[in-house]
């Protein structure tokens, strides 16, 4: 009989109208390891929390998550059982983003640290501030169904978005955060140069899961 370890989680949090999103990583799927993420997630967003949706997994549901949430006075839903579409904008993030740039390959738990550090510092701010998104337009048809229309004029940053949230007052913003250190970070770098330095951290990253294959492959 062979034991299989699992590797690293992926969590993916995404706010559905400004399409802020955060990523995190954690060994496990327990409270133990969640929680601590979770609360480090939540201050990544720059907007006050109303409202936090998950899938419906036991993890994201259990008594002290829900407990976290209502201390901060946040609103907890989740998605109903086989209806996956309750979660859609999260899960194509996974696709589109997480899958593209961490792959399908198996991580080991140990590296959830170091995954974590990578997120925060480099590859969430550069989703944020620098990677643009398709948000759509809204019409209806004649036959009174609504439509929903992609534009060029519709791309934008969520930082971007969220400017124009905070103009019509449809956003609040965290104590302590302004939207003008947001954009004066934004503004130090391109978004070229913010790719590229995402990219060579990234590379770093995963020159770290691969020294110990090369050196057992070596061994060998």
């Amino acid at each position: 009989m062979s034991l299989t370890t699992k590797g690293v989680y992926h969590i993916t949090c995404v706010d559905e109208v400004s399409q802020w999103q955060v990523q995190a990583c954690v060994q496990g799927i327990s409270e133990a390891f969640l929680l601590p993420v979770l609360a480090l997630v939540m201050e990544q967003f720059p907007f006050e929390i109303k409202g936090f949706h998950s899938d419906n997994g036991s993890e994201y549901i259990n008594g002290r998550v829900a407990k976290l949430l209502e201390k901060l006075l946040v609103e907890q839903t989740k998605s109903r059982s086989r209806h996956s579409n309750d979660n859609a904008l999260a899960e194509s993030k996974n696709a589109s983003v997480v899958r593209k740039h961490m792959g399908y390959s198996h991580i080991p738990q140990k590296y959830a640290r170091p995954i974590n550090a990578f997120y925060q510092e480099v590859f969430n701010p550069w989703l944020n501030l620098h990677r643009p998104c398709m948000f759509a337009s809204e019409t209806i048809s004649p036959k009174g169904k609504v439509v929903k229309h992609y534009r060029h004029d519709d791309v934008k940053t969520p930082l971007e978005c969220l400017a124009q949230l905070c103009e019509k007052r449809l956003a609040e913003l965290r104590q302590g955060v302004t939207l003008k250190d947001l954009q004066t970070r934004a503004e130090a770098h391109t978004d070229l140069a913010a790719a590229q330095a995402m990219q060579r951290a990234k590379a770093a990253l995963f020159d770290v899961f691969n020294k110990p294959k090369q050196r057992a492959a070596s061994q060998g």
